[in-house]
């Protein structure tokens, strides 16, 4: 099983370029690329949340627009 599944991944990786395996980084360069992605992924996070609570705000206003109109029409 994992030699099949070895075979799997490596199948949807790309081929160096020039041969050569990925080239390294030095901590702090590491260290910057994190937290770049992280102040992107807490950005992405955020818009999301507020996504969803203006769908529950609609999502809740449709609700009590209904429950009005049975109770008075």
């Amino acid at each position: 099983m994992p030699d099949s599944l070895a075979r799997a991944i490596s199948r949807f990786r790309r081929p160096p370029a020039n041969g050569a395996g990925p080239a390294r980084q030095s901590a702090a360069a590491f260290r910057a690329s994190v937290e770049f992605r992280l102040a992107n992924l807490e950005r992405d996070v955020g818009d999301l949340k507020g996504r969803i609570s203006g769908l529950i705000f609609v999502v809740l206003g449709a609700v009590i627009t209904q429950v009005v109109l049975r109770v008075f029409v």
